[in-house]
């Protein structure tokens, strides 16, 4: 059986490592000509720092991640601590691996350097996807054309794959951006900034912020509004000016931070709708290209490993019976990666209060919460966290599947 993977990014890189590991025949069509420094911070828990250390990547990540001790919530104008979740230790403990903060672009090089590289074609954008009976085909830009026994559509919010066998609406614009910057730990170092994971919610805005890098510097995300209409790029800039503008009265770190930082970068903040099915026979949806979501959650990367874990393992246990495979894959995703696109929109609502009263209202509840919940994760947390990719492809993750759904 021959795997065609379109798209070499998290997730395509993931489920491309998973099939070696699993002694399958892939080939990897990416249509960037090189991997470069794109993106930013990405979060990632347990049920995925899980998966990467089962594909070998447990040094590595201990090399490049940051391990933040806690989430902290704060507010805007006093940064007063008002809810506190418990990380680092309890985590490790309750899960088994570490929760870690770490950059796109040191995963993507930890996931594609024990690939084989005569199996990874860069700089190979695909026009083009179809199946004919049991061959699926992938035409090239440069003319190449790929056949296989199975198609996956791992290449993002703006899938070939997805547009042309699924046939779905666009991606739908939150109306909300994301303004981001990376600074050197050591140009704030003065601040003395813990190794947490910070959200400071205000009015309108919100400002997350942790270390990556191995500590070695601090990626900080502004979400908010903007006062004129904003690209879907990560490639686009920001003024510095742009960004402060909207933390007009808030406490001081976040303009600390935005002011430390060379340049600021903006994107619109897009997700999907959910699809009806993520498979036409021998073609598949996975990650960006199945389920994109909005950040609220920290979840897009993690989905999109474990849906890595769980598509391969099906395939290579189902070898046999390829279209049966990839039924199974979906039958295992399809309800837990499309339930946190709904409640990341949900979250959006929260994240982006306006009036005044109705941020006390939101910062009380949280009051309640850190009272409630103490050092403990919330059953939200445990839901996310606790997701054993292995035992649901083996069918016996009853702990996990019998948690009230979140």
């Amino acid at each position: 059986m021959k795997i065609i993977v379109i798209g070499a990014g998290i997730g395509g890189s993931a489920l491309a490592l998973s099939m070696q590991k699993a002694g399958l025949d892939y080939v990897l069509l990416e249509q960037a000509a090189a991997f470069k420094e794109v993106g930013a911070g990405i979060q990632l828990s347990p049920n995925g720092v899980r998966i990467l250390e089962m594909l070998g990547l447990a040094d590595d990540l201990a090399g490049f991640c940051a391990e933040p001790d806690f989430h902290k919530y704060t507010v805007w104008d006093t940064g007063e601590l008002i809810l506190r979740t418990a990380l680092k230790s309890l985590v490790r403990e309750k899960y088994g691996y570490a929760y870690y903060h770490a950059h796109r672009s040191d995963l993507i090089a930890a996931l594609t350097k024990p690939l084989d590289r005569s199996r990874l074609m860069t700089n190979t954008k695909v026009t083009a996807v179809g199946q004919n009976g049991g061959t699926v085909w992938a035409e090239c830009e440069d003319g190449s054309r790929h056949e296989g026994d199975v198609l996956i559509g791992a290449d993002g919010i703006h899938s070939v794959v997805r547009e042309q066998v699924f046939k779905p609406d666009a991606p739908r614009a939150s109306g909300y951006v994301t303004w981001r910057g990376v600074v050197d730990t050591a140009d704030i170092a003065h601040l003395d900034i813990p190794v947490s994971a910070y959200v400071d919610m205000g009015p309108k805005l919100s400002f997350v912020y942790y270390y990556v890098s191995g500590g070695r510097q601090l990626n900080w995300l502004a979400l908010g509004q903007a006062n004129n209409e904003k690209r879907e790029s990560w490639s686009q800039k920001a003024s510095k000016d742009e960004v402060l503008a909207g933390f007009e009265g808030w406490y001081d770190r976040p303009r600390n931070l935005i002011e430390a930082t060379d340049q600021p970068f903006v994107t619109a903040l897009y997700d999907r709708n959910p699809l009806e099915t993520w498979v036409s026979g021998r073609i598949a949806l996975m990650g960006d290209a199945a389920h994109a979501m909005l950040p609220y959650h920290a979840q897009g990367a993690v989905q999109s490993i474990e849906d890595a874990w769980v598509l391969a393992r099906s395939l290579a246990l189902g070898a046999d019976d390829p279209v049966r495979a990839l039924a199974h894959y979906e039958s295992l995703r399809f309800d837990r990666a499309n339930r946190i696109v709904q409640h990341s929109r949900a979250a959006e609502g929260w994240y982006h209060v306006e009036d005044l009263d109705d941020v006390a209202r939101r910062n009380d509840r949280f009051r309640r919460n850190n009272d409630r919940y103490g050092d403990d994760v919330t059953p939200q947390q445990h839901w996310l966290y606790s997701y054993d990719a292995e035992k649901a492809v083996l069918g016996t993750d009853h702990e996990w599947r019998d948690l009230p759904p979140w």
